[in-house]
């Protein structure tokens, strides 16, 4: 056997999809902008959403934002890799901008609520799943009361629904702690999970 004839693909292994969830105020913006601070080798999703923006959020960055009627719209020409109705507005995933990333051959980082999570863990379970959690239940509480841009009736929707969320953490591949005031700490370990997924023996192979 010749040189020529080794196969070292195995050194060379594809672009990881990594889906990154959590439940509501733990934190998800925020490792996502560190993460795009740190590293322009990542491939950065931007989801769609029919809810408007709050205060400083930027279209086209934090989300995009359209009206119901365009999301439905983007529904109904199969334009959306997956989609949820989340507390009475639409959330969801452009399929274009997801295979677009991938073809540069960039490790690709989408967010995502825990429902949108578990429907690409159906569609696409070579993905890399990592839940975000909270270190302390009172400060996480505390951090999404005090973000002040629902009702109490959508906040109690929202509390009951990241109780039911903390349900599936068995759909995930990681759980990482995100701590307060230690950003930087759970960006690290999320940079090791992707170093250690492209060391793995048998690569992901990300098909959509």
């Amino acid at each position: 056997m010749t040189l020529t004839e080794i196969n070292f693909d195995v050194l060379h292994p594809q672009p990881l999809l990594i889906v990154i969830s959590g439940p509501s105020g733990v934190g998800k913006d925020s490792v996502l902008k560190e993460m795009k601070k740190r590293s322009k080798a990542y491939a950065f999703i931007t989801t769609a959403t029919s809810r408007e923006p709050r205060p400083n959020e930027v279209h086209g960055v934090d989300y995009f934002f359209v009206s119901k009627a365009e999301f439905e719209r983007m529904i109904a020409a199969d334009e959306l890799i997956e989609y949820n109705l989340v507390y009475s507005d639409y959330k969801g995933i452009p399929k274009s901008q997801v295979q677009a990333a991938l073809a540069t051959g960039q490790d690709t980082v989408i967010r995502v609520d825990v429902q949108g999570a578990m429907r690409l863990k159906t569609l696409c379970p070579e993905a890399v799943f990592i839940f975000l959690v909270p270190d302390n239940a009172a400060v996480w509480y505390h951090r999404l009361k005090n973000r002040k841009t629902e009702t109490d009736e959508e906040f109690a929707l929202r509390i009951k629904t990241a109780k039911a969320e903390m349900e599936h953490l068995d759909w995930f591949d990681y759980v990482v702690v995100n701590t307060e005031d230690c950003l930087e700490n759970t960006v690290d370990t999320i940079e090791a999970i992707i170093t250690a997924e492209h060391h793995r023996s048998h690569h992901r192979v990300i098909t959509l």
